[in-house]
C-alpha cells in the first residue's frame, strides 16, 4: 500500500503544476453541484457537475500526453504557473458559473473569478439575491482555494526567489534562489511544493472548519457560516449576505472572526518555515507588533473623530452606544489592514450619533499598508513599512549622532541597508502602478475619485473598500469592458506583487 501510494504520488509530481491546480479546481466544481443538487437546483448542479467532468477530462488527456517530459525550469517556472492561475484559470472557473447565471456576460463571470481567486472580493454583483446558494458557494470556495495557493506559494515560490516581502531580509537578490536551497530543488522545486502543501493544507483546512463550528455555535446560518469562515482565512470579504449587516450571530460572531483575522497580520501566527533569524516567536515579531500598533491608534483615532463630532451637534450616547461605536472600529480597521475588508454592523453606528461622512481615505490607507508576508493579505505589507521605519529612525539617529554605530542585531541591520533600499523601490513602484491604472480608467470614462478608488482596491486586493470608501457605492457591472479588463490585471499585479512581475519579464534571469 505504501509502496502504490509512493507511486502515485510520484505521478502527480512528474505532472506539470498548473495541470495539477487545474485538475483540483475541477474537482473543487463538484461541491457546489453536490449542494444544489441537495436543493433540487438540477440546473445549478449540472452546469458545475459537467465542468468539472469536463476539466478532469481534459486534465487527465494532457497529463497523458506530457506525463513523460521532465521540467525545464526551475523556481521562475513555478512562479510563471502562479501567473497563469490568476490570469488563465479563472477562464475555466467562469464557465460554471456563466452558465447557471444565464443572464450576465462571460466577462463578468471572469472578472469574478479573478476577483475571487485573487482575494480581492470586488463584489460585481452588489445584490446577493441574484446569485444562487452554489453559485455564493462556489465564489467562496474560489477565494478560499487562491488564499491556500498564496500561503503555500508564499514558501515554496516566494521564499526561494526573494520576492513577495521576503526581499526586505532574504540574502539573495529579488528573482534569484537563495543560498541554501538545494541543487535538486533549483531544478525541479515541486518536490519542496508538494512538502509544504501537505504541511500547510490540513491547518488552512483545520482553522477554517473551526471558525465555520463557533459561526454555527453563535447561531449563524449554514451557507453563511462557511462561506464567512473561508472569506476570513483568505482574506477575500465574499459573503452570501452582503456583509456582516446580514449575518444572524451578532457581535458573537463579530468576535470569532476577529480572532482569526490575526493569521493574516503575520506567518508566524500559524507557521515558522519561513521565519527570518532573530524573528521566531510572535511576541518579538515586528509585523505582528507594528499591525497591533496600527489598529489600536486608528481605532482610537476614529473613535476621537465621532465622538468630537457627537459633541459639536450637541449629540448624546449611552454607554453601550459608545461600546458597539469602539468595537465597530476596532474590527473595521483589523479587517481592511488586513484587506478582508468586512466591515462591522456597528460600523455606521459613530456615523449615524457624530453626522460624519465614512473615512475612505483612512480605509484606503490601512488597505495599502496591508497585512504580513506570506498570509493572504495584500497591500504593501507591514514587513515593507518596518524597514522604512527602521531606516528613518536611523537616519534621525545619525543627524543627531553622527558619529554613531547602530546598535541593531545582524538581522535588523540587514533591513536598515538593503532591505530598506528595496521596500522604498518597491512603494515606488507601487505608486507607478497606481498611477498607471488611473489613467487607464480614466480613459475608460471613470471619474478621478472613483479611478483612484478602484485602483487602490486592485493592487491592495481589498475588494470591498469599493463600496466603502466613497459616499455613493460604485456600481462595478456598469463599468466597460475594457475598465473590468484593467481591474483585472490591476487584482493579479496586486497579488503577485510588481517585483514578481518584473522577474517573469527579465530575460537574464530566464537564462540563468
Amino acid at each position: 500500500m505504501a509502496v502504490a501510494r509512493n507511486g502515485q504520488i510520484g505521478v502527480l509530481q512528474r505532472l506539470p503544476l498548473f495541470l495539477l491546480i487545474w485538475g483540483v479546481a475541477s474537482v473543487a466544481m463538484w461541491i457546489p453541484a453536490i449542494y444544489a443538487l441537495a436543493l433540487n437546483d438540477h440546473h445549478t448542479s449540472q452546469s458545475f457537475f459537467y465542468s468539472g467532468v469536463i476539466g478532469v477530462f481534459l486534465v487527465s488527456i494532457i497529463g497523458l500526453a506530457l506525463s513523460n517530459r521532465r521540467p525545464r525550469r526551475g523556481t521562475l517556472g513555478q512562479l510563471a504557473v502562479l501567473l497563469a492561475t490568476l490570469t488563465v484559470l479563472p477562464v475555466f472557473l467562469a464557465v460554471p458559473m456563466h452558465d447557471a447565471l444565464g443572464n450576465t456576460r462571460f466577462l463578468n463571470a471572469y472578472f469574478d473569478m479573478v476577483s475571487a481567486v485573487t482575494t480581492t472580493g470586488a463584489d460585481l454583483f452588489s445584490d446577493p439575491g441574484r446569485l444562487s446558494a452554489p453559485v455564493h458557494l462556489w465564489r467562496a470556495l474560489v477565494g478560499w482555494m487562491g488564499g491556500l495557493l498564496m500561503w503555500v506559494s508564499a514558501a515554496a515560490i516566494l521564499a526561494p526567489l526573494s520576492l513577495g516581502g521576503f526581499e526586505i531580509t532574504a540574502r539573495g537578490e529579488p528573482g534569484r534562489p537563495v543560498s541554501g536551497v538545494a541543487q535538486s530543488e533549483l531544478t525541479d522545486p515541486r518536490g519542496r511544493l508538494f512538502r509544504v502543501a501537505r504541511t500547510l493544507t490540513p491547518v488552512y483546512a483545520g482553522l477554517t472548519a473551526v471558525i465555520w463550528i463557533l459561526l454555527l455555535i453563535a447561531g449563524e446560518q449554514g451557507l453563511t457560516a462557511i462561506c464567512h469562515a473561508m472569506s476570513i482565512m483568505a482574506t477575500s470579504g465574499i459573503s452570501p449576505v452582503g456583509g456582516l449587516e446580514g449575518s444572524t450571530a451578532g457581535i458573537t460572531g463579530e468576535a470569532i472572526l476577529f480572532l482569526f483575522l490575526f493569521f493574516a497580520l503575520s506567518r508566524l501566527t500559524f507557521s515558522t518555515d519561513t521565519a527570518v533569524s532573530g524573528h521566531t516567536r510572535l511576541d518579538k515579531d515586528p509585523e505582528f507588533r507594528i499591525g497591533l500598533l496600527i489598529v489600536v491608534a486608528v481605532a482610537a483615532l476614529l473613535v476621537f473623530r465621532a465622538l468630537a463630532g457627537m459633541a459639536e451637534i450637541g449629540g448624546q450616547a449611552t454607554g453601550l452606544q459608545i461600546l458597539n461605536v469602539i468595537w465597530g472600529m476596532l474590527f473595521t480597521v483589523l479587517s481592511f489592514l488586513t484587506t478582508a475588508g468586512f466591515e462591522s454592523a456597528y460600523w455606521n453606528d459613530a456615523q449615524q450619533l457624530s453626522g460624519l461622512g465614512t473615512p475612505g481615505l483612512v480605509l484606503m490607507g490601512l488597505a495599502l499598508i496591508g497585512g504580513g508576508v506570506a498570509t493572504t493579505a495584500g497591500g504593501v505589507k507591514l514587513l515593507r513599512v518596518y524597514a522604512l521605519y527602521l531606516n528613518g529612525a536611523r537616519e534621525l539617529d545619525r543627524l543627531i549622532h553622527p558619529s554613531s554605530v547602530s546598535g541593531a542585531g545582524a538581522g535588523n541591520r540587514r533591513i536598515q541597508s538593503q532591505g530598506a533600499y528595496i521596500a522604498w523601490i518597491f512603494l515606488m513602484m507601487f505608486a507607478l502602478a497606481l498611477a498607471v491604472f488611473d489613467v487607464l480608467l480614466a480613459a475608460e470614462g471613470v471619474g478621478f475619485e472613483q479611478a483612484m478608488v478602484l485602483s487602490v482596491a486592485a493592487l491592495s486586493t481589498t475588494g470591498p473598500l469599493i463600496e466603502l470608501a466613497t459616499d455613493v457605492p460604485l456600481r462595478l457591472i456598469d463599468l466597460s469592458a475594457g475598465a473590468k479588463l484593467s481591474l483585472c490585471a490591476g487584482m493579479v499585479i496586486g497579488r503577485l506583487e510588481t517585483l514578481a512581475i518584473i522577474a517573469l519579464i527579465t530575460p537574464s534571469l530566464w537564462r540563468d
